[in-house]
């Protein structure tokens, strides 16, 4: 819940197009240390594979919320399953 209090006034920003400009900028960071154009470390490499992961991650658990409060899992017998006990 206190994900989606916080993403709610990034939810314009945090979506998939924000994670594939990460993924981009890190294949021509990438590509361009490779080249030899630019020397940069390595660790603003894994800087935005983090960042990328988090975006992912953000995502992933905002639509799973939002999921779960559409649709209810039934078992066999009509009854609804409690969260808690999956």
């Amino acid at each position: 819940m206190v994900i989606e209090k916080i993403a709610r006034p990034f939810e314009n920003i945090i979506r998939y197009d924000s994670f594939i400009l990460v993924g981009v900028l890190m294949t021509i960071g990438t590509l361009a240390k490779l080249l030899g154009i630019i020397k940069i470390s390595s660790d603003w490499f894994w800087l935005l594979a983090g960042v990328g992961l988090t975006i992912e991650g953000i995502i992933s658990l905002v639509k799973q919320r939002r999921f779960d409060r559409k649709y209810k899992i039934i078992d066999r017998n009509g009854e609804e399953l409690n969260k808690n006990k999956l």
